[in-house]
């Protein structure tokens, strides 16, 4: 791990260009464009090439039902049961979020209803590079199932063999899904949006992913609404007196196991802080301990501040997708954070528990989208629709007004339409 020390006064670009990676918008354009003009015989090319499965090894795209239906039975049970707690947690904090709108009664006798509608079908795209993630798959098909989602499509990378994960299928089946892809990578954003022959296209897509699956996300936005761009992991830790130097190193840590793009910073207006979280980060580090090779290519922004409010003010500039207050004077300043994915407050709140079975969402905007992205929830998979109804007399209270703004804007016909109603 590299660590760079900062004062107050460094700019969230600088801290965040720690953890900048290569240009993949080229690259991505020429993946989406032969997703779309190759369809199936494109994700099949696109797998052996990054997935690095060959085409003889390739099964069908989508998984077969006996085959999610038999996962369950091959996990580990301490595992079966852990799912089933981050789907009772997950699934009752999104249920709580539904809403059926509201219904407004106007003065002049006119109604106005914003209802909800959820999309009909949505994707979630499940990370496989380093591991499965089937806690993803509980964070979007869970939710997309509590907003009323209809049909939901999970893909997920195959393994080297071709073959889906066991613990993927588990979850799906787990969560009521079962239309499941073996494809990975912006290809399978690209199927997802456009459809192939093996691919119906949905309406919204959802799910963190590498450089590669946000650029083809944003790449998309527009043909198909996306929940937000939930890149490569962030932790902020602003941190003050009392805060524990060995439980943020861990959580820093914890977080650097998602690989090298991972942006860390720890911000704190404690010198002595600053020093003991980097003596413990490199003491773990120099264990040997071959779980944390991960880290290596990792860097951990040290920043210095005046006091305790411009720590928490830095973080909140710096907009991340997870943000932890540690020690009792920036825990005091959480009212004031406006920008980040998820709040994280007090000691024994780590970013692992929303990572995996708090109850809160873990698909989170990064990249600074959170000054204006967030968290995935219901509100993903849903659209407001208003629904308009005039009683008896309505028309004739509002046409003479309606007709003047018409008239003035220059559409005569649109001022007769209301007047004929008078």
């Amino acid at each position: 791990m590299r660590f760079k020390r900062f004062e107050e006064d460094a700019r969230p670009e600088e801290i965040r260009d720690l953890a900048s990676g290569a240009d993949v918008e080229p690259d991505v354009r020429a993946i989406l464009d032969e997703v779309r003009r190759d369809g199936d015989a494109a994700i099949r090319r696109l797998t052996e090439r990054f997935d690095r499965v060959p085409a003889g090894a390739q099964q069908s795209l989508r998984v077969a039902p006996a085959e999610i239906e038999a996962a369950a039975e091959t996990l580990d049970p301490h595992v079966l049961g852990a799912l089933r707690a981050a789907i009772a947690n997950v699934g009752e904090a999104a249920r709580a979020q539904v809403s059926d709108g509201v219904r407004v009664e106007l003065a002049e006798g006119q109604r106005v209803d914003v209802v909800e509608v959820a999309v009909r079908r949505a994707g979630a795209y499940v990370p496989g590079g380093r591991a499965p993630y089937p806690s993803t798959v509980v964070m979007c098909a869970l939710t997309a199932r509590a907003a009323g989602v209809e049909e939901v499509a999970v893909c997920a990378p195959p393994d080297s063999t071709g073959a889906a994960q066991p613990t993927i299928l588990a979850a799906c089946r787990l969560c009521g899904v079962s239309e499941v892809y073996r494809m990975g990578g912006a290809q399978a954003i690209a199927a997802l949006a456009y459809g192939t022959e093996s691919v119906a296209a949905v309406d919204v897509i959802v799910g963190p992913g590498n450089s590669y699956v946000q650029e083809a996300k944003r790449q998309l936005t527009g043909s198909v609404g996306i929940d937000s761009l939930a890149g490569p992991t962030e932790l902020v830790v602003a941190a003050s007196a009392g805060a524990e130097p060995e439980l943020i190193a861990l959580d820093l840590l914890a977080q650097a196991e998602h690989g090298p793009e991972s942006l860390l910073a720890l911000i704190s207006d404690d010198a002595d802080l600053l020093e003991a979280v980097e003596t413990a980060v490199g003491k773990r580090l120099a264990s040997g301990d071959g779980l944390l090779a991960a880290a290596d290519d990792v860097s951990l922004a040290l920043v210095h501040t005046r006091d305790p409010a411009a720590a928490v003010e830095l973080a909140d500039r710096l907009a991340p997708e997870h943000l932890q207050l540690a020690g009792e004077a920036v825990e005091q300043l959480a009212p004031r954070v406006r920008c980040a994915g998820c709040l994280f407050v007090g000691r024994d709140a780590g970013t692992a528990f929303g990572d995996y079975i708090v109850g809160s969402n873990h698909v989170l905007p990064t990249g600074g989208r959170a000054r204006f992205q967030s968290v995935q929830s219901v509100a993903t998979f849903r659209r407001r629709m208003a629904r308009v109804s005039l009683s008896p007399g309505a028309g004739a209270k509002l046409a003479p007004a309606g007709a003047v703004l018409a008239s003035a804007e220059g559409f005569p016909l649109h001022a007769e339409s209301m007047a004929r109603r008078a």
